[in-house]
């Protein structure tokens, strides 16, 4: 059952790009900034004119969404983890912890807890994940997050299987007005999310990023470059638990409390559905994707509360019927082909080595 990449690589011949299965293409650091800039302007003015139950919706939209960006980065090296349930409850423990037992109360602060107590959680794994790949990977990390709850669940100074409350948050030592408080924490929340998917974005487009995909694609091919697959690999996995933590912390702060149903395999299993949903064209179509989710489960859990698990299944199979590369493929019908005829002489590539 154990893996090495070594004598998982596959040793058929690259006969694509990897940028047509990930189609993350570079973006300069300058429109980088303006596009994340005029998403969060938007994001903002968004918070003022929606009503109340959005925004509440949005904000915990926004954090989930952030685990599923963390999928994002292992979907790229071939590896889809079923656990980050594990990481999202390290987060949110520790920010519900801080702010009940130690009086961190500042919003910032929790979530730059949260992010540090997924890592500490996943780093000593890592080594040991990223050894494997398939179902082992996706059951080794869906088995570590059932530890955790099975902890969560006994572990009565934690609250056991009720969980605790978490108070309102503040921002730099001061209150949300009487009424705002969701406010604040929605304008918080889409900072951090927008910051955390500008760096994303900008991870997908380094070397490391870029060797991700060609892991993908062929891992013996990497090997003989002189990299560590297992190293890329692990890497990958300690950045998603960042993002899983920070997510978490969030999500507790937005729920006002927290259980050890954070760390249940289904709710690792709706992050790998946003994951799925958005697809791996960008990073903006995953937190739209997770937006979409808790939008649709809202709805169906008020029109159909006996049977809302059946019309979520059903959205996602229209979505993989009509949409099979997810949300995002969408921007892609959008944009104008190349124009240009191919040079003379030049070989057109066989359609065998197109992918679909």
């Amino acid at each position: 059952m154990h893996t090495p990449t070594s004598t998982t690589a596959s040793h058929a011949p690259v006969t694509s790009s990897p940028a047509s299965s990930f189609p993350l293409s570079n973006t300069s650091p300058a429109r980088l900034a303006a596009i994340t800039l005029v998403a969060l302007a938007a994001l903002l003015l968004a918070g003022f004119i929606a009503p109340k139950w959005l925004v509440s919706l949005g904000t915990i939209a926004l954090a989930n969404g952030l685990v599923s960006l963390g999928i994002l980065i292992m979907m790229r090296s071939g590896v889809v983890p079923f656990g980050q349930g594990l990481v999202f409850a390290a987060g949110g423990y520790a920010a519900a912890l801080a702010f009940n037992k130690m009086g961190i109360t500042d919003v910032l602060g929790l979530s730059l807890l949260g992010g540090v107590s997924g890592l500490l959680v996943a780093a000593p794994f890592a080594p040991l994940l990223a050894r494997y790949r398939g179902i082992f990977f996706a059951m080794l990390t869906l088995a570590l997050s059932m530890v955790m709850y099975g902890v969560l669940v006994k572990t009565e100074a934690l609250g056991g299987s009720d969980g605790f409350n978490v108070s309102q948050p503040t921002l730099f030592g001061m209150k949300a007005p009487q009424g705002q408080s969701q406010l604040l924490l929605w304008c918080v929340t889409a900072s951090i999310s927008c910051v955390l998917a500008a760096l994303v974005r900008v991870y997908c487009d380094s070397r490391r990023g870029l060797l991700s995909m060609a892991v993908r694609e062929n891992e013996l091919r990497v090997e003989y470059l002189g990299q560590s697959v297992v190293n890329i690999v692990a890497w990958n996995y300690v950045i998603a638990a960042v993002l899983g933590g920070v997510g978490g912390a969030l999500s507790v702060m937005a729920l006002g409390h927290i259980d050890p149903n954070f760390s249940y395999w289904t709710t690792s299993g709706e992050f790998v559905f946003v994951a799925i949903l958005a697809g791996h064209q960008s990073v903006i179509a995953i937190l739209a994707g997770s937006f979409l989710l808790e939008l649709v489960r809202s709805f169906s859990s008020a029109y159909f509360p006996n049977t809302w698990q059946f019309a979520l299944g059903l959205f996602l199979l229209l979505v993989i019927r009509f949409l099979p590369n997810g949300l995002g493929s969408l921007a892609d019908r959008f944009k104008p082909k190349r124009g240009g005829s191919p040079q003379a002489g030049a070989q057109p590539e066989s359609p065998s080595k197109v992918k679909a």
